[in-house]
């Protein structure tokens, strides 16, 4: 009984500790994502204003989709938000090479945290091809979808001898 107990606290340990480790960073990298989009959506936005001519006629959401019209006398600098509640007033290639940086930075951290998820789900691979399979009350996956340890349930096994039973594979056996 000392074995089963054991591959249950593992099972538990894989349930509660990696696959939440692993939901947290892939929200992480999901909020970086986000963060990059905005990115390209203002850089593409400053380069469509080094093209405008000045005064620069907009229309300006006060909230709750209401629009009022507003005209920018100099639209040759731009206030961009540093954080902590910071902004600087730069000029518009000056801007642009800011959002090049945080770009980069913002691509170095989402592959951080690519390389971070995957060390998790190895970890998770790891632990439920050491535990035996007698002993876990869930079969374990076939090895090729144990890479699909996260997969949606309609996910079909890739093996030729798949398992039809674990929770990636849902091919008959």
């Amino acid at each position: 009984m000392a074995a089963a107990e054991k591959a249950q606290r593992y099972e538990a340990f894989v349930s509660d500790v990696l696959q939440r480790d692993l939901r947290r960073v892939q929200e992480q990298r999901d909020a970086v994502f986000e963060q990059q989009a905005q990115v390209l959506q203002l850089r593409s936005a400053l380069t469509r204003l080094q093209d405008a001519a000045a005064p620069l006629r907009t229309q300006v959401d006060l909230g709750c989709n209401f629009f009022v019209n507003a005209e920018v006398p100099d639209p040759r600098r731009v206030f961009v938000a540093l954080g902590f509640g910071f902004f600087a007033e730069l000029t518009l290639p000056e801007a642009l090479r800011h959002l090049e940086r945080r770009s980069s930075l913002l691509q170095r951290l989402s592959d951080s945290l690519t390389r971070d998820g995957a060390k998790i789900r190895a970890h998770i691979r790891l632990v439920l091809e050491v535990t035996p399979p007698p002993l876990l009350a869930t079969p374990l996956p076939c090895r090729p979808c144990s890479l699909y340890l996260l997969a949606t349930p309609t996910m079909l096994c890739p093996s030729p001898r798949a398992c039809g039973s674990c929770r990636g594979c849902r091919s008959p056996r």
